[in-house]
């Protein structure tokens, strides 16, 4: 597959803080994704999960499906019992024509909890990771046995966080398991999402492209605050309107192959997701084509 260019209903409506957009229509979410020069769209909470129905709102909307986040809780339950859990998001994704999962360790995550700063999300022991990893690679391989690869996302709030969380995870993880890299929450991490691109480039299977305000972030560091506070003040933009580089990150992905996906949440009652939508997937195929991914 050619680069192609995507992004998320998160802009629109967020799911982690449903009051965010919570009164926009689905149809205006994809009605101004198609305007803005997308070729497809993730998953979001207000879309259809029958296989029938979300084809036909897609299809009225001329988009793909991209992929759709999946809330693993694998730190509290077995990969056999995860797969369980999985299978119909999996079968939605398979029947959309979709080969990319994105999946996330959430059982004891905080990004979803604004009354929790960033300082409490939780942490790995070092003893941990090893299993951690061969949990996450028995579900990989189980789903690449269906023709779709587990694209794993670090976040915030979550166990794989930071660099080392993210290098501790893939240094632990069979090579079934592929890499999400956001650039977004990389560098809110404290992780260079430049050096990440180049060191897990065999591994990157998905590409999410968010930027992130400096000053928002340096506030954000400075008040310890949560993830969803974070959100809401502004920490993430559209590429190109923050600190990201994202011609040095393209660099480093010669010859991908995949998504390039803006997934930029912002407060939509001050960020119009139209006018950021457009700005996003203007500069992010100006940086794909000037990194020739094209």
């Amino acid at each position: 597959m050619a680069v192609r260019f995507g992004t998320n209903p998160i802009a629109w409506s967020n799911d982690d803080l449903r009051e965010l957009g919570g009164r926009t229509p689905l149809e205006t979410c994809l009605k101004e994704a198609k305007e803005a020069g997308y070729e497809g769209i993730e998953l979001g909470h207000k879309f259809p999960r029958e296989a029938n129905a979300l084809r036909a709102v897609l299809s009225t909307a001329g988009l793909d499906l991209v992929s759709g986040w999946y809330s693993s809780e694998l730190l509290v339950r077995d990969p056999k019992e995860e797969m369980k859990h999985l299978r119909g998001h999996l079968g939605l994704l398979k029947a959309l024509g979709s080969n990319i999962l994105i999946f996330a360790e959430t059982s004891n995550a905080t990004h979803g909890d604004r009354s929790k700063p960033l300082s409490q999300r939780p942490k790995l022991k070092p003893a941990d990771w090893r299993e951690f990893g061969q949990r996450v690679t028995e579900v990989a391989e189980a789903v690449a046995k269906e023709g779709v690869a587990l694209a794993y996302h670090h976040h915030m709030g979550t166990v794989v966080q930071s660099g080392e969380d993210i290098d501790a995870f893939m240094e632990s993880a069979g090579s079934a398991v592929k890499l999400l890299l956001d650039t977004g929450h990389a560098t809110f991490g404290g992780a260079d999402p430049v050096a990440l691109a180049k060191r897990y480039r065999a591994r990157i299977a998905h590409v999410h492209c968010k930027d992130v305000r400096n000053d928002v972030l340096a506030e954000a560091r400075a008040r310890d605050w949560s993830f969803l506070d974070a959100v809401v003040e502004g920490c993430f933009t559209v590429p190109g309107d923050g600190m990201v580089n994202f011609p040095a990150v393209f660099n480093e992905l010669p010859g991908y192959s995949g998504w390039l996906v803006v997934e930029a949440e912002q407060d939509p009652e001050k960020a119009n997701p139209l006018k950021y939508a457009k700005m996003g997937c203007e500069n992010l195929k100006r940086y794909a084509k000037d990194a020739k991914l094209l």
